[in-house]
């Protein structure tokens, strides 16, 4: 449809797809996640051996298994950002689809490992984890959606996205991962921000929001408990957030040295949840820093490719991509210094998890695939031509 409005400009025939692919890619972006996997696998040598030893297994378990499940979301990221942007959209829905219908039957098949929470299928090798993979398909779907709404004659997109937001926070809810509901409801508020939202209707979610949680308050034991802990003034130091607090004030500004670090025997999710309390205590304030550097340096080439482009379902997409997996880095990190409370939610392409890394690697690839170099001239250009 873009093509149609505004016109296209001419592309080579036959041009191959990997030296058209190396042209138009964000080299800046796909070199920061390759680092960030690479800090996270220095990370997991530090501090999984404890729980490895814990389980009877070897030293480097968890770091092995890292590596291979690096290896295939690396190797889907790559795939996934060579495809072109209606290929990604379908597999997105397709995927969205079947990681749906795996979230419902959660309550029927699914396990909680001893953690309370029923968010796994046990696969006996591995497990997987259904709302990884729903996160990125449902951006894909809710843009697809309110895209096709601002078209003459377009569906109710907006509306259908909203009721299958809800829908999804409900099961999310469910089980419970509040953590996950909360993202997904975020990054569908920022799609229906970038689609243009009065915010009398942002402002009223929000109040929504802030009722939720507070039904949630009064009937959850799980989410009070949760936040309870969060507004207490003082910190258990036997808790997860005491240890990770302790571990971050001693790791001061460049650390206690590698594999000095106490943390890691005491933090049963060192590797997934708390890795930044790890880095923090080992290698300080500045490998913290540069973390964080690596991720908002992301997000923000991301952003600004996007502002340049003119067709609103890759805006909208490749924006509430961008959105989630910053917000979702933010969340991790906030938990651990205790500016949030705990949402067991792990740092992406640093924190152990099968599920989490390959379906990061899948919603990066995507990011990459929308913030490619196309030639179709930018939406400044024609603004400017219709002010002529």
């Amino acid at each position: 449809m873009t093509e149609m409005v505004f016109g296209t400009v001419p592309t080579r025939d036959g041009d191959p797809v990997l030296p058209r692919w190396w042209r138009t890619v964000d080299k800046w972006s796909m070199s920061c996640i390759l680092v960030l996997f690479g800090i996270g696998l220095l990370l997991g040598l530090a501090s999984s051996p404890p729980l490895a030893a814990k389980n009877g297994f070897e030293p480097f378990h968890y770091v092995q298994r890292q590596a291979i499940f690096g290896g295939a979301a690396l190797t889907a990221m790559l795939i996934t950002s060579m495809m072109s942007t209606v290929l990604v959209r379908r597999l997105a829905v397709l995927g969205f689809l079947c990681s749906f219908i795996a979230l419902a039957l959660l309550p029927f098949f699914g396990t909680d490992f001893g953690k309370g929470a029923v968010r796994w299928y046990s696969l006996g090798f591995a497990s997987l984890q259904p709302s990884e993979f729903l996160k990125p398909g449902f951006i894909v779907m809710a843009a697809w959606l309110m895209a096709a709404s601002q078209q003459v004659g377009g569906p109710p997109g907006k509306a259908y996205s909203f009721i299958l937001a809800v829908v999804i926070v409900l099961m999310l809810a469910l089980q419970p991962d509040f953590g996950q509901a909360c993202l997904v409801l975020f990054s569908w508020g920022v799609l229906y921000f970038v689609a243009g939202a009065p915010m009398i209707l942002l402002v009223i979610l929000a109040g929504l929001v802030v009722f939720s949680g507070t039904i949630a308050y009064s009937n959850s034991e799980h989410f009070a408990r949760r936040i309870d802990g969060f507004l207490s003034p003082d910190v258990d130091p036997r808790t997860q957030l005491g240890y990770a607090t302790n571990a971050i004030q001693e790791g001061g500004f460049f650390g206690v040295g590698v594999g000095e670090g106490q943390v890691k025997w005491s933090l049963p999710d060192a590797h997934t949840d708390f890795i930044i309390a790890v880095a923090a205590e080992e290698y300080g304030l500045v490998c913290v820093l540069a973390i964080i550097v690596l991720y908002a340096t992301i997000m923000v080439r991301s952003l600004v490719r996007l502002m340049r482009e003119r067709d609103p379902f890759i805006r909208l997409a490749g924006t509430g991509l961008a959105c989630g997996f910053g917000v979702q880095a933010m969340i991790n990190m906030g938990v651990a210094v205790r500016l949030l409370p705990a949402k067991g939610m792990t740092l992406p392409f640093v924190s152990y998890g099968g599920s989490s890394l390959i379906a990061g690697g899948i919603a990066v690839g995507m990011l990459l695939a929308f913030t490619r170099t196309r030639p179709q001239g930018e939406i400044g250009d024609i603004l400017l031509s219709r002010g002529r």
